[in-house]
């Protein structure tokens, strides 16, 4: 007798797999256990979409496992190579500092410490803090945090939603995303998609006691996700606004009382400044509101000795204490400094720094920080880190909302479209420098060359990455549609090397929909849906992606562009793989190859041609290898090695070696594969390839098992 892979076993298995890592180890699992169950049910079987697909394969699997010992045995040698767990909860860097300003609030921070220390009964551990903009919504979840870390020995994890580049914010994907990268999860380890980071998520915090902190949510979609399943982990939701329909204990933090108010000015302006404005004090309380914002940027006021109060004749009665006083702080900047700051507000920016906001008022790069420096004094904008700033979300709107009064439609819109060229030109320059053999970036502009090396433009792209993605919807909005394209290819390296599938989606599906809309150059057009798709594909969106692929074929096709023609063919070949769709994915990979070799000497993409057709060798001897056609197979991946070796590309020959590797055990040569697996771990562990090498070594396993 022998012991038979169980049901259970397997579809926990094929869960993993489908929700599995995101990046090339995670598309290579998916792969690679594909061709094993071709190889085992006798005939192609196509990826399961869900859960229930996954356990009726899992029943078909071990049907057929009973009665067949040697494919029981190689199916039970591959789970056990895999680990049960291989990521851990790291407590990270814990909440932001809590403000030394702080002020009364007891009632709402026993609130909170009752909803966290309440017998769990089986309901959740959420609260939802929620009140006016600027009331001190999150003042309140850090100070609280920042008493409580033995309660929370596995982590505190903060996560601030107001950066998104969007107006809706990220969606509930995205802000899992966010959260798993908090808990030290390595972006290339981030299943792609949303059930499968949601039961990340859910594994990691099994049985931990730790604070999840969300601000500025805006809708339920978003933290739905997030409510924990383990009794010792307490969800604080933190919304700037009224309270949205989740289930939660809803906490509303109210209005400061006149003395309390008082104290709080006290703490940051001092007894003496507040003294001194005695007599004005009962008009000052009342023009603040007790909103904690309009409060300490009042206090500022005193301790520079300006003017803190609003003017009651400027601006309608009754707005927001927000509202007021960043009225008020803009008279008292000065008219230029008021002038840019609102002008930077109207583009929504992420976060900005003097280039961008000189670029946008039309000033100085220097005369714009000595401005931001005075407006950052006064609690106008907020300063970040590495000379950038941003804004309060409700003080940006009405900064934004007062521009057009102010300045004028035209000197908006002109601001608006310098702040566009600004982004667009830091784009270009970092793209190309990040990726300065590719031609789905665009040129970089001539003026000249900002960044040292690839990793330098890298880096500017993705600390730049939330502006740029926001300057699509500008240039949209405001009807500069060709730098919305530009703007939106730009986001190539971020897709390609850095993985931002999920932050660059929204202004790819904007840019390739206004493409078509504007009838615009169908290779701009072509490439953008190939830009889409591959996106899209990243993110196991299949059919969407599928979709994409074809219009990215028959754009380019239209436009007479081989090249493009050959690599979307091979992107639609791609998601056929990961489909486990291998006959079909190796007719494209073989078409695509076709059209490689009708590009001759002196036209476009003739430099790149014999790279593209070693990839193209790869491509067609990982679909072979599916369809169990491994001598060809091997030939196939053995000249894509050949190529990459000549070359001395490291990196590419690990990627083939693997494939060789895996074709090699498939066949029974478990000796010659181990020999490929050596060399290749040779070639990626000065790579630092970490999630490459630990497929490597399930992978010896499971070889050094079969011999």
């Amino acid at each position: 007798m022998f012991e038979i892979v169980t049901v259970g076993a397997l579809t926990a298995f094929f869960t993993a797999v489908g929700n599995g890592a995101a990046g090339e180890m995670g598309k290579q699992v998916l792969v690679s256990t594909g061709a094993l169950v071709r190889r085992t049910l006798g005939r192609e079987t196509p990826a399961p979409a869900g859960p229930v697909g996954w356990e009726t394969l899992a029943r078909e699997l071990h049907a057929r496992l009973s009665r067949d010992q040697q494919q029981n045995d190689e199916w039970a040698q591959l789970l056990r190579s895999m680990p049960e767990s291989a990521l851990l909860l790291h407590p990270g860097a814990g909440l932001p500092p809590a403000t030394r300003n702080f002020t009364d609030r007891q009632r709402v921070l026993k609130q909170l410490t009752r909803e966290a220390v309440r017998p769990a009964d089986g309901r959740p551990r959420v609260a939802l803090l929620h009140g006016p903009p600027g009331i001190g919504t999150t003042a309140v979840g850090l100070y609280w945090g920042a008493g409580r870390p033995a309660r929370y020995p596995d982590g505190q994890f903060y996560v601030d939603l107001r950066d998104a580049a969007t107006e809706s914010g990220p969606g509930p994907s995205a802000v899992l995303l966010r959260l798993l990268l908090k808990m030290g999860v390595e972006r290339e380890r981030v299943p792609p998609t949303e059930a499968g980071r949601e039961e990340l998520y859910r594994r990691l915090t099994a049985g931990r006691r730790a604070l999840v902190v969300i601000d500025h949510a805006s809708s339920v979609a978003q933290v739905r996700p997030l409510v924990p399943a383990t009794p010792e982990v307490f969800l604080l939701v933190i919304a700037s606004g009224p309270a949205f329909a989740l289930e939660a204990e809803r906490i509303a933090v109210p209005r400061l009382k006149d003395r309390d108010a008082v104290t709080m000015l006290r703490k940051v302006a001092g007894p003496e400044k507040v003294a001194l404005a005695k007599p004005r004090l009962p008009e000052l309380l009342g023009h603040c509101a007790g909103n904690a914002f309009a409060l300490k940027a009042a206090a500022m006021s005193l301790l520079t000795g300006e003017r803190p109060l609003p003017d009651p004749a400027a601006g309608p009665a009754g707005r927001s204490p927000v509202h007021a006083m960043a009225h008020a702080l803009c008279r008292g900047l000065g008219p230029e400094t008021a002038r840019l700051c609102r002008l930077t507000a109207v583009g929504g920016w992420p976060a900005f720094d003097a280039g961008l906001a000189a670029a946008v008022a039309g000033v100085a790069p220097e005369e714009a920080d000595r401005m931001l420096a005075d407006a950052a004094v006064t609690e106008l904008v907020e300063p970040l880190h590495e000379g950038r700033y941003r804004f309060r979300p409700d003080v940006r709107r009405f900064l934004a909302d007062a521009a057009g009064p102010e300045h004028g439609v035209a000197e908006c819109a002109a601001a608006v479209s310098r702040g566009l060229d600004c982004v667009l030109n830091r784009a270009l320059h970092a793209a190309h420098a990040a990726l300065p053999r590719s031609w789905r970036v665009e040129p970089a502009p001539t003026d000249d060359r900002p960044y040292r090396d690839e990793a330098a433009g890298m880096a500017a792209l993705r600390a730049d990455a939330a502006n740029v993605i926001r300057a699509v919807f500008v240039a949209h909005e405001y009807g500069h549609p060709g730098k919305a394209l530009k703007l939106a290819r730009a986001l190539w390296p971020l897709q390609l090397k850095a993985g931002h599938w999920d932050e660059v989606l929204p202004a790819l599906q904007l840019a390739a929909r206004c493409a078509d809309e504007l009838e615009a150059d169908p290779r701009t057009a072509a490439g953008l849906h190939f830009q889409l798709g591959h996106c899209l594909g990243e993110l196991r969106r299949w059919d969407e992606a599928d979709r994409e692929a074809h219009r990215a074929v028959a754009g380019e096709r239209a436009a007479g562009h081989v090249r493009g023609e050959a690599s979307s063919v091979e992107l639609l070949g791609l998601l056929l793989l990961s489909r486990w769709q291998y006959p079909a994915a190796y007719e494209r990979f073989v078409e695509a190859e076709h059209l490689y070799r009708r590009i001759s000497a002196g036209q476009d993409g003739a430099d790149d041609l014999p790279r593209a057709l070693a990839l193209a060798e790869r491509h067609q001897g990982r679909a072979l290898r599916g369809v169990d056609r491994l001598e060809e197979s091997r030939t196939h991946l053995e000249r894509s090695l050949d190529f990459f070796v000549g070359q001395g590309e490291a990196y590419n020959q690990g990627r083939v070696l693997t494939d060789l590797a895996e074709t090699l055990h498939d066949a029974g040569d478990d000796a010659a594969a181990l020999a490929r697996i050596a060399e290749a771990e040779r070639l990626l562990v000065p790579e630092g390839a970490a999630p490459h090498l630990e497929y490597l070594a399930r992978l010896r396993q499971r070889c050094e098992a079969a011999r």
